[in-house]
């Protein structure tokens, strides 16, 4: 079959062909200068100087080529010597920080008063308590209504006691006074006396003539019935406990003090206590007595205030907020408590300075009180630091690497750490060490116990023996408190 093909269809194919050629013509000239253009940025790209490679999860850590994190399944990221220029600092537009909820605070200086909050529960004061005991044998006739946890008035009758050896001496007593013999009369009295009969009971035999065989056993103090050991029918000899009262007119409020506030206790020191249960109503008091032994198991010292208890308002059992109070530190800095972000290994602030800009930095935080914290290194007063919203900052940071400024610690002293000395008994010797009963160390705030010491020397210890009262010397170092001398104390009178 034949075809013919017309002019237009002709004209048509040609223009393709002419079209595609002077494309692929006009391509081949430009290509050049595009590549020109490309290739410069290509080069820059590759010219990138890399100070690093760092894992943004944790980039404090740093390596000096990339690979796999070893801390994440993820690879290294590089840190450009460029973009190093501006990583010490976090830049927020300033029109975002009130939308933030950055809140910033400033360095001050001035005096912080020094506290220390524990928890505390009251006891029964151990020091006013009463055992009542059977004076002579006998038998219980009668048990008043009481049960242990009652609360008696001083003179409370507690059991009704028969002793039928003190009707024969009654009797004889009563015949004598008959008698009229003062001096055997004198020495019947005496006689009773000795078997153990109160004087109560002897001038009553003598007002009504008649023997008195029972006595009534009564409270000698006002408190709680801890104990009552008697029943009707029983049979009592000669110092058994009938009872245990312990007194209410001052209880103790008994405190567990961290192990590393230990030091900083004295006796005397202030206290404030607050009781749920007296809700609005401080109550004051003094520190009684430091206890020697730390409790193993929470690492905490017992401290014991004594608080009086006229109206029988403080319950054993009850617990209390306490604040120990200390002498305020002067012309400290500070910054609010909040501001410190607290990672585990290092405490830092973020620093404001200006213009949108924030930087983290180290710093070297002191005692804590009213919610201030004492700043000992890292800032300096009058700078800002940011107290609300830091941690959104301290994220970025953290994502992009940042080098964090190191709170600049204070030299150690050139000289050696000064002697503590303290007198004390030996209990134990062994090749580097002894055991010593000591006083306290007034210079560490230390109060007296038993424990081993460590020796500089093992030829402190010659000629002492177990059992010697001796005067020693401690010094602080890494491995504890060493002893650095060690003298024996003359013969005690």
């Amino acid at each position: 079959m034949n075809m013919r093909i017309g002019p237009t269809a002709a004209l048509c194919g040609l223009a393709l062909v002419l079209g595609a050629g002077g494309g692929y013509w006009f391509a081949q000239q430009r290509s050049p200068e595009v590549a020109d253009k490309a290739e410069p940025a290509a080069i820059a790209l590759d010219e990138r100087q890399v100070l690093y490679w760092y894992d943004p999860m944790y980039p404090q850590q740093r390596f000096d080529k990339p690979g796999k994190s070893p801390f994440m399944d993820m690879e290294l990221v590089p840190r450009y010597a460029d973009a190093a220029a501006d990583s010490a600092a976090v830049s927020i537009d300033p029109r975002l920080i009130q939308n933030l909820g950055l809140r910033l605070a400033t360095v001050s200086r001035g005096a912080i008063a020094s506290s220390l909050e524990v928890t505390g529960m009251l006891a029964f004061n151990e020091r006013d308590v009463a055992v009542v005991q059977a004076r002579t044998a006998g038998f219980v006739e009668r048990v008043y209504a009481r049960a242990p946890g009652d609360v008696l008035a001083a003179g409370a009758p507690l059991a009704d006691l028969l002793v039928p050896e003190w009707a024969a001496a009654q009797e004889e007593f009563l015949a004598l006074r008959r008698s009229g013999d003062a001096e055997l009369l004198a020495a019947s009295r005496q006689r009773l006396r000795l078997t153990g009969m109160p004087a109560a009971l002897i001038a009553k035999v003598e007002r009504s003539g008649k023997a008195q065989p029972t006595l009534t056993i009564t409270s000698p103090i006002g408190g709680v019935l801890q104990e009552l050991a008697v029943r009707t029918g029983m049979s009592m000899a000669a110092g058994n406990t009938l009872a245990r009262i312990n007194g209410l007119d001052s209880v103790w409020l008994e405190l567990a003090v961290p192990e590393a506030e230990a030091g900083a206790l004295d006796a005397g020191q202030a206290v404030e206590a607050r009781l749920p249960a007296l809700a609005g109503e401080v109550l004051t008091g003094r520190v009684a007595t430091i206890l020697p032994e730390v409790n193993a198991d929470s690492r905490t010292l017992r401290v014991r205030v004594e608080l009086p208890n006229p109206d029988g308002r403080l319950r054993p059992g009850l617990t209390a907020q306490v604040r120990l109070n200390r002498a305020s530190e002067q012309g400290v800095l500070s910054v609010p408590s909040e501001a410190v972000i607290r990672t585990g290994r290092r405490a830092l602030v973020m620093l404001a300075e200006g213009a949108g800009r924030f930087r983290p930095v180290e710093v070297q935080p002191g005692l804590e009180s009213d919610g201030r914290t004492v700043i000992l290194s890292g800032l300096e007063e009058g700078q800002q630091v940011v107290a609300s919203g830091q941690f959104l900052l301290d994220s970025e940071a953290s994502l992009k690497g940042m080098v964090v400024e190191a709170a600049a610690r204070p030299e150690p002293a050139a000289s050696a750490p000064p002697l503590h000395e303290a007198e004390g008994q030996i209990v134990e010797i062994g090749d580097q060490h002894v055991t010593l009963a000591h006083g306290p160390f007034r210079t560490l705030g230390m109060p007296g116990m038993t424990m081993s010491f460590p020796l500089a020397d093992p030829a402190l210890l010659q000629g002492l023996k177990v059992g010697d009262r001796v005067r020693f010397a401690v010094r602080e170092s890494d491995a504890g408190l060493v002893v650095e001398h060690l003298e024996k104390l003359g013969d005690q009178p």
